[in-house]
């Protein structure tokens, strides 16, 4: 795992909210490893086909990326989040708001 690559509970929160694999066709690739791609091109500001194999195929990663961005698949994530955003954790005898919203948790900038 790379150093800005998704923690487990990172991923434990979000693979819930990603589409189950298509019933006919080939199996989709990993999405833990097309994510880490797509948050890799985005931090690196590079082309997709820049993207590193370990992510899987930069074409693997650029159509997965285009397809959820075309049917909704990243803003029904995004709002799956937001709606979580605060946790009640207790500091001094008192409930403070912590922040877990997505954007604190792993980078969701230029998607």
């Amino acid at each position: 795992m790379k150093r800005h690559d998704l923690t487990e509970d990172e991923w434990v929160r979000l693979a819930p909210l990603l589409p189950a694999h298509p019933r006919r066709g080939h199996r989709w690739a990993d999405h833990r490893a097309t994510i880490n791609g797509v948050f890799f091109r985005s931090r690196a500001d590079c082309s997709w086909r820049a993207v590193p194999e370990v992510y899987g195929r930069w074409k693997t990663v650029y159509n997965r990326h285009r397809r959820w961005s075309t049917d909704g698949t990243w803003e029904t994530i995004l709002q799956a989040l937001l709606s979580d955003e605060t946790v009640a954790e207790p500091v001094r005898g008192r409930a403070v708001r912590q922040d877990i919203r997505p954007g604190m948790m792993f980078e969701v900038a230029h998607w």
